[in-house]
Protein backbone atom coordinates (compact mmCIF):
# COMPACT_ATOMS: atom_id res chain seq x y z
CA UNK A 1 0.00 0.00 0.00
CA UNK A 2 1.28 3.31 -0.89
CA UNK A 3 1.85 6.21 1.71
CA UNK A 4 -0.67 8.51 -0.58
CA UNK A 5 -3.65 5.56 -0.21
CA UNK A 6 -2.79 5.11 3.47
CA UNK A 7 -2.74 8.81 4.27
CA UNK A 8 -5.99 9.43 2.48
CA UNK A 9 -7.72 6.18 3.98
CA UNK A 10 -6.63 8.53 7.11
CA UNK A 11 -8.03 12.08 5.97
CA UNK A 12 -11.25 10.03 5.17
CA UNK A 13 -12.08 8.41 8.29
CA UNK A 14 -10.66 11.11 11.00
CA UNK A 15 -12.65 13.57 12.77
CA UNK A 16 -12.51 16.71 11.48
CA UNK A 17 -11.81 19.75 13.46
CA UNK A 18 -15.17 21.46 11.57
CA UNK A 19 -18.24 18.92 11.41
CA UNK A 20 -19.19 20.33 8.40
CA UNK A 21 -17.17 19.22 6.47
CA UNK A 22 -17.83 15.78 7.54
CA UNK A 23 -21.71 16.57 6.77
CA UNK A 24 -20.90 17.22 3.62
CA UNK A 25 -18.96 14.22 2.76
CA UNK A 26 -21.55 11.86 3.65
CA UNK A 27 -24.03 14.04 1.95
CA UNK A 28 -21.70 13.43 -1.42
CA UNK A 29 -21.53 9.67 -0.69
CA UNK A 30 -25.43 9.71 -0.58
CA UNK A 31 -25.51 11.36 -3.90
CA UNK A 32 -23.73 9.11 -5.33
CA UNK A 33 -25.31 6.65 -3.62
CA UNK A 34 -28.86 7.76 -4.75
CA UNK A 35 -27.79 8.34 -8.51
CA UNK A 36 -26.11 5.34 -8.75
CA UNK A 37 -29.23 3.41 -7.52
CA UNK A 38 -31.57 5.34 -10.02
CA UNK A 39 -29.83 5.18 -12.86
CA UNK A 40 -29.69 1.13 -12.44
CA UNK A 41 -34.06 1.07 -11.47
CA UNK A 42 -34.57 2.92 -14.98
CA UNK A 43 -32.35 1.35 -17.18
CA UNK A 44 -33.26 -2.06 -15.61
CA UNK A 45 -37.03 -1.10 -16.21
CA UNK A 46 -36.10 0.16 -19.95
CA UNK A 47 -34.24 -3.28 -20.83
CA UNK A 48 -37.86 -4.78 -19.46
CA UNK A 49 -40.10 -2.98 -21.40
CA UNK A 50 -37.63 -3.54 -24.53
CA UNK A 51 -37.48 -7.48 -23.96
CA UNK A 52 -40.97 -7.59 -23.57
CA UNK A 53 -41.38 -5.35 -26.74
CA UNK A 54 -39.12 -8.20 -28.46
CA UNK A 55 -40.20 -10.90 -27.43
CA UNK A 56 -43.97 -10.37 -28.67
CA UNK A 57 -42.70 -8.98 -32.26
CA UNK A 58 -40.31 -11.84 -32.39
CA UNK A 59 -43.21 -14.36 -31.03
CA UNK A 60 -45.63 -12.43 -33.39
CA UNK A 61 -43.11 -12.44 -36.24
CA UNK A 62 -40.02 -14.85 -37.53
CA UNK A 63 -36.43 -14.29 -37.04
CA UNK A 64 -35.85 -13.77 -40.33
CA UNK A 65 -38.38 -13.56 -43.59
CA UNK A 66 -37.19 -14.08 -47.19
CA UNK A 67 -39.36 -12.75 -50.14
CA UNK A 68 -38.77 -11.58 -53.46
CA UNK A 69 -37.94 -7.91 -54.54
CA UNK A 70 -40.36 -5.38 -54.61
CA UNK A 71 -42.86 -8.48 -53.10
CA UNK A 72 -42.69 -10.06 -56.16
CA UNK A 73 -44.44 -13.79 -55.87
CA UNK A 74 -41.83 -16.70 -55.53
CA UNK A 75 -42.42 -19.81 -57.47
CA UNK A 76 -40.10 -22.04 -56.44
CA UNK A 77 -40.56 -21.82 -52.53
CA UNK A 78 -40.32 -25.28 -52.02
CA UNK A 79 -36.80 -25.65 -53.69
CA UNK A 80 -35.73 -22.21 -51.66
CA UNK A 81 -36.78 -23.63 -48.14
CA UNK A 82 -35.58 -26.74 -48.66
CA UNK A 83 -32.37 -25.19 -48.94
CA UNK A 84 -32.90 -22.85 -46.14
CA UNK A 85 -33.04 -25.99 -44.18
CA UNK A 86 -29.43 -26.93 -44.86
CA UNK A 87 -27.59 -23.66 -43.60
CA UNK A 88 -26.20 -23.96 -39.98
CA UNK A 89 -28.35 -22.33 -37.21
CA UNK A 90 -31.61 -22.72 -39.39
CA UNK A 91 -34.35 -24.35 -37.77
CA UNK A 92 -37.64 -24.27 -39.38
CA UNK A 93 -38.51 -22.98 -42.32
CA UNK A 94 -42.33 -21.69 -42.89
CA UNK A 95 -44.03 -20.48 -46.19
CA UNK A 96 -46.40 -17.40 -45.74
CA UNK A 97 -48.35 -15.28 -47.95
CA UNK A 98 -49.29 -11.52 -46.92
CA UNK A 99 -51.25 -8.93 -48.53
CA UNK A 100 -54.19 -6.39 -47.96
CA UNK A 101 -57.90 -6.85 -48.16
CA UNK A 102 -61.27 -5.65 -46.98
CA UNK A 103 -63.19 -7.89 -44.12
CA UNK A 104 -67.00 -7.43 -44.01
CA UNK A 105 -69.38 -8.32 -41.26
CA UNK A 106 -72.78 -7.38 -41.01
CA UNK A 107 -72.73 -3.74 -41.37
CA UNK A 108 -69.63 -3.35 -40.21
CA UNK A 109 -66.51 -3.68 -42.60
CA UNK A 110 -62.77 -2.54 -42.05
CA UNK A 111 -59.38 -2.62 -44.05
CA UNK A 112 -56.96 -5.47 -42.76
CA UNK A 113 -53.65 -7.45 -43.75
CA UNK A 114 -54.08 -10.86 -44.15
CA UNK A 115 -51.25 -13.71 -43.35
CA UNK A 116 -52.09 -17.08 -44.77
CA UNK A 117 -50.26 -19.48 -43.22
CA UNK A 118 -48.86 -23.34 -43.35
CA UNK A 119 -50.62 -24.58 -40.37
CA UNK A 120 -48.23 -27.36 -39.76
CA UNK A 121 -45.08 -24.87 -39.60
CA UNK A 122 -46.59 -21.74 -38.38
CA UNK A 123 -46.73 -22.29 -34.49
CA UNK A 124 -43.08 -23.72 -34.79
CA UNK A 125 -41.45 -20.29 -36.25
CA UNK A 126 -43.98 -17.86 -34.14
CA UNK A 127 -46.05 -18.07 -30.83
CA UNK A 128 -49.25 -17.68 -32.62
CA UNK A 129 -50.98 -20.84 -31.27
CA UNK A 130 -49.83 -19.28 -28.04
CA UNK A 131 -51.34 -15.91 -28.30
CA UNK A 132 -55.00 -17.59 -29.21
CA UNK A 133 -57.09 -16.32 -26.21
CA UNK A 134 -60.83 -17.27 -27.80
CA UNK A 135 -61.36 -20.56 -29.50
CA UNK A 136 -58.48 -22.30 -31.44
CA UNK A 137 -56.18 -22.08 -34.26
CA UNK A 138 -58.13 -23.99 -36.73
CA UNK A 139 -57.12 -22.98 -40.49
CA UNK A 140 -58.67 -25.61 -42.52
CA UNK A 141 -62.53 -26.87 -43.22
CA UNK A 142 -65.08 -25.86 -40.21
CA UNK A 143 -68.69 -27.36 -40.19
CA UNK A 144 -71.53 -26.19 -38.64
CA UNK A 145 -74.30 -27.92 -38.39
CA UNK A 146 -76.81 -26.59 -41.21
CA UNK A 147 -74.06 -24.49 -42.62
CA UNK A 148 -71.68 -24.80 -45.91
CA UNK A 149 -68.23 -26.01 -44.89
CA UNK A 150 -66.25 -22.58 -44.89
CA UNK A 151 -62.03 -22.31 -44.36
CA UNK A 152 -61.60 -21.01 -41.15
CA UNK A 153 -59.87 -17.52 -40.31
CA UNK A 154 -58.15 -16.54 -36.78
CA UNK A 155 -58.66 -12.54 -35.87
CA UNK A 156 -56.96 -9.76 -33.77
CA UNK A 157 -58.83 -9.44 -30.34
CA UNK A 158 -59.69 -5.83 -31.40
CA UNK A 159 -59.99 -6.44 -35.16
CA UNK A 160 -62.61 -8.95 -34.28
CA UNK A 161 -64.46 -6.50 -31.04
CA UNK A 162 -64.51 -4.29 -34.36
CA UNK A 163 -66.32 -6.11 -36.45
CA UNK A 164 -68.71 -7.72 -33.65
CA UNK A 165 -67.61 -10.98 -34.31
CA UNK A 166 -68.30 -14.29 -32.15
CA UNK A 167 -66.75 -17.39 -32.43
CA UNK A 168 -67.97 -19.50 -35.69
CA UNK A 169 -69.82 -16.43 -36.94
CA UNK A 170 -69.09 -16.14 -40.96
CA UNK A 171 -67.25 -12.70 -42.61
CA UNK A 172 -66.46 -12.17 -46.14
CA UNK A 173 -62.62 -11.49 -47.11
CA UNK A 174 -62.71 -8.96 -50.19
CA UNK A 175 -59.63 -8.54 -52.46
CA UNK A 176 -58.69 -6.98 -56.25
CA UNK A 177 -55.06 -9.09 -56.42
CA UNK A 178 -55.47 -10.37 -59.79
CA UNK A 179 -58.49 -8.65 -60.65
CA UNK A 180 -58.84 -6.78 -64.09
CA UNK A 181 -61.41 -3.57 -64.58
CA UNK A 182 -64.33 -4.48 -66.64
CA UNK A 183 -64.97 -1.77 -69.78
CA UNK A 184 -67.83 -0.04 -68.18
CA UNK A 185 -68.41 -2.34 -64.46
CA UNK A 186 -65.07 -1.09 -62.76
CA UNK A 187 -63.51 -3.43 -60.77
CA UNK A 188 -65.22 -6.66 -59.33
CA UNK A 189 -63.38 -7.77 -56.82
CA UNK A 190 -63.32 -11.31 -55.54
CA UNK A 191 -65.38 -12.28 -52.01
CA UNK A 192 -64.44 -15.12 -50.12
CA UNK A 193 -66.29 -16.35 -47.04
CA UNK A 194 -64.42 -17.39 -44.01
CA UNK A 195 -65.51 -18.88 -40.07
CA UNK A 196 -63.91 -17.12 -37.45
CA UNK A 197 -62.58 -20.07 -35.42
CA UNK A 198 -60.76 -18.22 -32.59
CA UNK A 199 -59.07 -14.89 -31.46
CA UNK A 200 -55.68 -14.11 -30.83
CA UNK A 201 -54.22 -11.63 -28.72
CA UNK A 202 -50.28 -10.54 -28.84
CA UNK A 203 -50.72 -7.21 -26.53
CA UNK A 204 -49.28 -4.47 -29.15
CA UNK A 205 -52.19 -2.75 -30.92
CA UNK A 206 -50.95 -2.51 -34.37
CA UNK A 207 -50.80 -6.51 -34.83
CA UNK A 208 -53.91 -7.19 -32.64
CA UNK A 209 -56.27 -4.73 -34.58
CA UNK A 210 -55.72 -4.92 -37.69
CA UNK A 211 -54.20 -8.71 -38.96
CA UNK A 212 -55.69 -11.56 -39.69
CA UNK A 213 -54.38 -15.50 -40.52
CA UNK A 214 -56.11 -17.83 -42.72
CA UNK A 215 -54.83 -21.06 -44.38
CA UNK A 216 -52.10 -21.04 -46.96
CA UNK A 217 -54.17 -22.75 -50.14
CA UNK A 218 -56.96 -20.22 -48.88
CA UNK A 219 -54.65 -17.11 -49.27
CA UNK A 220 -53.26 -18.18 -52.77
CA UNK A 221 -56.88 -18.61 -53.68
CA UNK A 222 -58.27 -15.39 -51.84
CA UNK A 223 -55.32 -13.55 -53.70
CA UNK A 224 -55.46 -15.35 -57.04
CA UNK A 225 -51.35 -16.26 -56.51
CA UNK A 226 -51.90 -19.60 -58.26
CA UNK A 227 -48.89 -21.76 -56.58
CA UNK A 228 -47.06 -19.25 -55.22
CA UNK A 229 -46.18 -17.45 -52.09
CA UNK A 230 -45.17 -14.04 -50.80
CA UNK A 231 -42.05 -15.23 -48.90
CA UNK A 232 -40.52 -17.71 -46.45
CA UNK A 233 -40.39 -17.22 -42.29
CA UNK A 234 -37.11 -18.64 -40.54
CA UNK A 235 -36.64 -19.41 -36.88
CA UNK A 236 -33.24 -19.47 -35.64
CA UNK A 237 -31.60 -21.35 -32.92
CA UNK A 238 -30.27 -18.12 -31.40
CA UNK A 239 -31.51 -14.81 -32.83
CA UNK A 240 -28.28 -13.68 -32.33
CA UNK A 241 -27.00 -14.96 -35.67
CA UNK A 242 -29.99 -13.19 -37.58
CA UNK A 243 -27.54 -11.33 -39.50
CA UNK A 244 -24.81 -14.16 -40.17
CA UNK A 245 -27.77 -16.43 -41.76
CA UNK A 246 -29.48 -13.30 -43.54
CA UNK A 247 -25.78 -12.49 -45.50
CA UNK A 248 -25.67 -16.24 -46.24
CA UNK A 249 -28.64 -16.56 -47.85
CA UNK A 250 -28.55 -13.09 -49.80
CA UNK A 251 -25.14 -14.75 -50.69
CA UNK A 252 -26.81 -17.74 -52.32
CA UNK A 253 -29.81 -16.34 -53.68
CA UNK A 254 -28.37 -13.05 -55.51
CA UNK A 255 -30.35 -9.62 -56.40
CA UNK A 256 -33.77 -11.28 -56.67
CA UNK A 257 -34.87 -11.68 -53.39
CA UNK A 258 -34.56 -9.96 -49.70
CA UNK A 259 -34.00 -11.46 -46.76
CA UNK A 260 -34.87 -9.44 -43.78
CA UNK A 261 -33.74 -9.62 -40.28
CA UNK A 262 -37.05 -9.08 -37.26
CA UNK A 263 -34.27 -6.09 -36.38
CA UNK A 264 -34.08 -4.29 -39.52
CA UNK A 265 -38.12 -4.52 -39.52
CA UNK A 266 -38.36 -2.79 -36.73
CA UNK A 267 -35.61 -0.76 -36.66
CA UNK A 268 -37.16 2.75 -35.87
CA UNK A 269 -38.93 0.92 -32.45
CA UNK A 270 -35.41 0.08 -30.93
CA UNK A 271 -33.53 2.76 -32.39
CA UNK A 272 -35.93 4.83 -30.36
CA UNK A 273 -35.39 3.12 -27.45
CA UNK A 274 -31.61 3.07 -27.30
CA UNK A 275 -31.71 6.75 -27.92
CA UNK A 276 -34.19 6.92 -24.96
CA UNK A 277 -31.95 4.73 -22.86
CA UNK A 278 -29.19 6.85 -23.30
CA UNK A 279 -31.44 10.27 -22.91
CA UNK A 280 -32.10 8.64 -19.17
CA UNK A 281 -28.16 7.63 -18.82
CA UNK A 282 -27.13 11.18 -19.21
CA UNK A 283 -30.16 12.89 -17.55
CA UNK A 284 -29.76 10.65 -14.45
CA UNK A 285 -25.91 11.25 -13.98
CA UNK A 286 -27.24 15.17 -13.52
CA UNK A 287 -27.42 13.44 -10.02
CA UNK A 288 -24.02 12.08 -9.60
CA UNK A 289 -22.33 15.25 -10.91
CA UNK A 290 -24.63 17.34 -7.94
CA UNK A 291 -22.32 14.86 -5.45
CA UNK A 292 -19.48 15.67 -7.46
CA UNK A 293 -19.66 19.21 -6.62
CA UNK A 294 -20.15 18.27 -3.17
CA UNK A 295 -16.80 16.46 -3.00
CA UNK A 296 -14.95 19.38 -4.69
CA UNK A 297 -16.40 21.50 -1.86
CA UNK A 298 -15.42 19.32 0.67
CA UNK A 299 -11.75 18.51 -0.66
CA UNK A 300 -11.29 22.12 -1.02
CA UNK A 301 -12.13 22.23 3.08
CA UNK A 302 -10.16 19.72 3.74
CA UNK A 303 -6.95 20.93 1.95
CA UNK A 304 -7.39 24.80 3.99
CA UNK A 305 -7.85 22.43 7.46
CA UNK A 306 -4.89 20.34 6.71
CA UNK A 307 -2.19 22.79 5.31
CA UNK A 308 0.10 22.00 8.59
CA UNK A 309 0.40 18.65 7.17
CA UNK A 310 0.69 19.11 3.89
CA UNK A 311 3.67 21.13 4.79
CA UNK A 312 4.94 18.79 7.30
CA UNK A 313 4.78 16.05 4.39
CA UNK A 314 6.20 18.19 1.73
CA UNK A 315 9.52 19.11 3.95
CA UNK A 316 9.81 15.79 4.62
CA UNK A 317 9.97 14.83 0.92
CA UNK A 318 6.93 13.86 -0.53
CA UNK A 319 6.42 15.23 -3.80
CA UNK A 320 3.89 17.59 -5.61
CA UNK A 321 2.81 14.50 -7.51
CA UNK A 322 2.50 12.74 -4.65
CA UNK A 323 0.31 15.24 -2.41
CA UNK A 324 -2.02 15.09 -5.12
CA UNK A 325 -2.86 11.57 -5.07
CA UNK A 326 -3.62 11.56 -1.80
CA UNK A 327 -6.63 13.96 -2.14
CA UNK A 328 -7.84 11.74 -5.44
CA UNK A 329 -7.84 8.82 -3.82
CA UNK A 330 -10.03 10.21 -0.97
CA UNK A 331 -12.11 11.57 -3.62
CA UNK A 332 -12.25 8.09 -5.36
CA UNK A 333 -12.99 6.48 -2.27
CA UNK A 334 -16.05 8.44 -1.90
CA UNK A 335 -17.47 7.68 -5.17
CA UNK A 336 -16.44 3.98 -4.84
CA UNK A 337 -18.26 3.96 -1.39
CA UNK A 338 -21.01 5.44 -2.99
CA UNK A 339 -21.17 3.46 -6.11
CA UNK A 340 -21.04 0.19 -4.67
CA UNK A 341 -23.97 0.94 -1.57
CA UNK A 342 -26.34 2.69 -4.52
CA UNK A 343 -25.35 -0.59 -6.71
CA UNK A 344 -26.92 -2.90 -3.91
CA UNK A 345 -29.80 -1.00 -3.25
CA UNK A 346 -30.63 -0.82 -7.11
CA UNK A 347 -29.67 -4.71 -7.24
CA UNK A 348 -32.14 -5.14 -4.02
CA UNK A 349 -35.13 -3.08 -5.48
CA UNK A 350 -35.26 -4.80 -8.75
CA UNK A 351 -34.35 -8.22 -7.42
CA UNK A 352 -37.63 -7.05 -4.89
CA UNK A 353 -40.32 -6.61 -7.95
CA UNK A 354 -39.23 -9.10 -9.81
CA UNK A 355 -39.61 -12.02 -7.39
CA UNK A 356 -42.80 -9.74 -5.63
CA UNK A 357 -44.20 -8.02 -8.13
CA UNK A 358 -44.66 -4.55 -5.66
CA UNK A 359 -45.84 -2.66 -8.91
CA UNK A 360 -48.09 -4.01 -10.55
CA UNK A 361 -49.84 -2.24 -13.78
CA UNK A 362 -53.69 -2.30 -15.18
CA UNK A 363 -54.04 -5.17 -17.28
CA UNK A 364 -56.71 -3.32 -19.29
CA UNK A 365 -54.57 -0.28 -19.71
CA UNK A 366 -51.12 -2.47 -20.42
CA UNK A 367 -50.03 -5.53 -22.25
CA UNK A 368 -48.14 -6.30 -18.65
CA UNK A 369 -49.52 -6.96 -15.36
CA UNK A 370 -46.42 -5.43 -13.62
CA UNK A 371 -43.44 -2.99 -13.70
CA UNK A 372 -40.87 -5.27 -16.18
CA UNK A 373 -37.29 -5.68 -15.05
CA UNK A 374 -34.20 -6.99 -16.45
CA UNK A 375 -30.96 -6.17 -14.78
CA UNK A 376 -27.72 -6.37 -17.42
CA UNK A 377 -24.15 -6.67 -16.07
CA UNK A 378 -22.81 -4.41 -18.51
CA UNK A 379 -25.38 -2.17 -17.21
CA UNK A 380 -24.04 -2.16 -13.53
CA UNK A 381 -20.17 -1.77 -14.69
CA UNK A 382 -20.74 1.58 -16.99
CA UNK A 383 -23.08 2.90 -14.29
CA UNK A 384 -20.13 2.30 -11.87
CA UNK A 385 -17.47 3.61 -13.68
CA UNK A 386 -19.46 6.73 -14.82
CA UNK A 387 -19.84 7.42 -11.02
CA UNK A 388 -16.29 6.78 -10.01
CA UNK A 389 -15.36 8.54 -13.21
CA UNK A 390 -17.06 12.12 -12.40
CA UNK A 391 -15.61 11.54 -8.87
CA UNK A 392 -12.18 11.37 -9.97
CA UNK A 393 -13.02 14.63 -12.38
CA UNK A 394 -13.94 16.46 -9.06
CA UNK A 395 -11.13 15.85 -6.94
CA UNK A 396 -8.51 17.32 -9.96
CA UNK A 397 -8.85 20.72 -9.01
CA UNK A 398 -8.48 20.49 -5.08
CA UNK A 399 -6.21 17.97 -5.74
CA UNK A 400 -3.84 20.37 -7.60
CA UNK A 401 -4.49 23.22 -4.99
CA UNK A 402 -2.78 21.41 -2.07
CA UNK A 403 -0.44 20.00 -4.31
CA UNK A 404 0.80 23.88 -5.22
CA UNK A 405 0.91 25.06 -1.48
CA UNK A 406 4.50 26.44 -0.81
CA UNK A 407 5.06 24.38 2.70
CA UNK A 408 6.76 27.55 4.57
CA UNK A 409 3.33 29.44 3.84
CA UNK A 410 1.29 26.36 4.92
CA UNK A 411 3.62 26.43 8.14
CA UNK A 412 4.49 29.61 8.98
CA UNK A 413 1.03 30.28 11.11
CA UNK A 414 0.39 27.05 12.57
Amino acid sequence: MSYEFFIAKRYFRSKRRTGFISLINYFSIAGVMVGVAALIIVLSVMNGFENEVRSRIIGFDAHIRFRGLLYRSIENYTDIMDSIKQMDHVEVVSPYIFNKAFISHKNYQDGILIKGVDESTVTEVSDLAKNIIYGELNLGDVLVEGEPTLPGIVLGKSLALKLDVGLFDKVYALSLSGIKATPGLGMNPYVKPFRVTGYFETGLHDFDDAFAYISLESAQKLFKMGNTVTGCEIKLDDLDHANAVKQQIENEWGYKYVAETWFERNRNLFSWMQIEKWAAFIVLSLIIMVAAFNIISTLIMVVMEKKKDIGILKSMGATSKGIMRIFVYQGIISGVIGAVFGSIIGYVLCWSQLEYRWFSLPSDIYFISSLPVEMKVLDFVMIMGAAIFLCFLATIFPAKKAAQLDPVEAMRYE
